[in-house]
């Protein structure tokens, strides 16, 4: 789950290149190539890049000892909940690279290809580092996931010029990180990253923009959600914990897409930009993989 906490720093820290000024003529996007944003957004992200590959090199790596460079499969961990972390954090470091270019004016393609390129780029440097250390490995499931969020990224660009379907995240606290805070997570801020359990990943599609209709708000979003419950270590088979109810869980909900709310805040389109990568809690149908049913009035 380091990717996604990392992915987190990333994305607010890549914005404060143009949400740290309150002028709006400064936070409106250029229409034509403005190379000082440019610059600056290049310089930005390369910068947070080697500082969070040192930081997680000093950080996380340092507590585990170092190995000859091995791969490992671990597709059949976590109900495969990490490799929605993956495909997420994909996915929204190459949305915001592609929105920090738009606004520096780049064109349209350098806008899906370096947004691509970074997003990808800098999760296959970390699965590296994975690989060369002696509690992770190099993981062929993990590299896929992490195509599939540039995938999705790059592919409704070149389709629609938008993103009508939007990769989300929610969580909610659960019981299992008390059993077991040392892997799942010490309290809250640990827990949104570690504890599986408690987090949900959606696709949450844009309703107008695919139905071309009035008659529903342009803002509108319907949303599939997965989850994992029951899960006390990763592997299914260990000995270790025998008896974990691991289910599947399914969601199906609204949500609000909030880069299609109208405003003429430039600093309010920056804030919902970043915000976007949270589902809004809404009335949710859930079912489960036993085939259970249940409905929340608010499902975080």
């Amino acid at each position: 789950m380091k990717h996604v906490l990392t992915v987190f720093g990333l994305l607010l820290a890549l914005n404060l290149v143009y949400t740290q000024s309150s002028i709006n003529q400064f936070l409106t996007p250029s229409d034509s190539l403005n190379t000082k944003r440019k610059r600056a957004v290049v310089i930005t992200e390369a910068t947070l890049a080697s500082l969070s590959l040192i930081g997680l090199n000093q950080l996380w790596y340092q507590d585990y000892e170092r190995s000859s460079f091995k791969v490992v499969d671990d597709s059949n961990e976590w109900l495969q909940m990490d490799k929605f972390g993956h495909t997420f954090s994909a996915y929204h470091l190459g949305r915001l690279t592609g929105n920090s270019l738009r606004w520096a004016g780049d064109s349209q393609s350098n806008q899906i290809l370096y947004g691509a390129a970074f997003g990808l780029g800098f999760l296959t440097a970390v699965e590296v580092m994975d690989g060369f250390s002696e509690e992770w490995g190099f993981s062929w499931s993990d590299m896929a996931a992490n195509a599939l969020g540039t995938g999705l990224y790059a592919s409704q660009e070149l389709l629609w010029q938008e993103q009508r379907v939007l990769l989300k995240y929610s969580f909610h606290r659960t019981s299992f990180a008390e059993q077991r805070p040392e892997l799942l997570g010490d309290g809250l801020h640990e827990e949104l990253l570690k504890d599986y359990n408690g987090q949900t990943y959606w696709l949450s599609a844009n309703i107008e923009a695919f139905l071309k209709t009035d008659a529903l708000p342009k803002w509108l979003n319907l949303a599939f959600g997965y989850s994992g419950d029951g899960m006390l270590t990763g592997d299914p088979n260990d000995v270790m914990f025998p008896n974990q109810n691991r289910i599947r869980q399914y969601f199906l909900s609204l949500d609000v897409d909030l880069s299609r709310i109208k405003t003429n805040s430039a600093i309010l389109r920056t804030v919902f930009d970043v915000l976007n990568l949270i589902k809004v809690p809404l009335p949710t149908l859930q079912i489960n993989s036993t085939g259970q049913l249940k409905w929340h009035l608010f499902y975080f």
